[in-house]
């Protein structure tokens, strides 16, 4: 296993790209290992890699790393972005999985039945507006970050999630000044700026292409 940080997934967004974020914030280079076929897929459960014979899966500091909140949760340690002290750790966690919450109903809408995709997206919106978007609105009023007056996952995702509502639903921060502040102020660090650029590790919306290839992957027959 090499020094450096290898990444498991399908060449697209999907429970990875929140890790990629994250160790991109943390200005730590990673490579990725794209699966494109099942045959990649059932290798890596042959060799015992995959708890769960799942991923995504992170290969660092001689671990094989798995399950999305795990492997957050040990970036987020290893490189202080999970808060001060027990009570900061406590609040960048509520705050990172109700981010979680709200990306994964994003996630999921490529594998919906295309005649279910509206009435999803109006349910999102209306969860977006209601009942999340007005607790982080409140939470960066008058603050640079969430939690503590220092960078966190929480900040990651809060940028994260809320470029993905944008693509979704252009608008969407209108009524939320706070959080488009927070995204211009989160733009500006280097490392969130490079990310943001074409040719960064960051990933596209997810297209036709990436939708079959994950079902072909995963065995996924819907």
């Amino acid at each position: 296993m090499s020094g450096k940080v290898v990444l498991y997934y399908s060449n697209g967004r999907g429970r990875m790209e929140s890790v990629r974020w994250l160790l991109a914030a943390a200005e730590v280079e990673f490579d990725e290992v794209l699966l494109t076929s099942r045959d990649q897929y059932e290798k890596l459960v042959a060799d015992g890699v995959l708890m769960y014979e799942q991923v995504p899966m992170v290969e660092m500091d001689g671990m094989h790393l798995v399950q999305t909140k795990a492997i957050l949760k040990y970036i987020a340690e290893k490189y202080n972005l999970n808060g001060k002290d027990i009570k900061e750790r406590a609040m960048v966690n509520m705050y990172s999985e109700g981010l979680i919450d709200l990306m994964e109903m994003i996630m999921i809408l490529p594998f919906i039945p295309p005649a279910d995709v509206k009435t999803k997206l109006q349910t999102i919106e209306t969860k977006a507006t209601g009942r999340y978007l007005p607790v982080f609105e409140k939470a960066v009023s008058g603050s640079i970050f969430l939690v503590g007056g220092q960078l966190s996952c929480a900040d990651v995702q809060l940028m994260e999630c809320s470029l993905m509502l944008e693509e979704k639903f252009p608008g969407i921060l209108a009524q939320f000044p706070n959080i488009k502040s927070f995204q211009g102020r989160m733009s500006k660090k280097p490392a969130i700026e490079r990310f943001l650029q074409p040719g960064s590790q960051r990933k596209p919306q997810p297209d036709d292409v990436y939708v079959k290839t994950v079902k072909e992957v995963f065995n996924i027959k819907v």
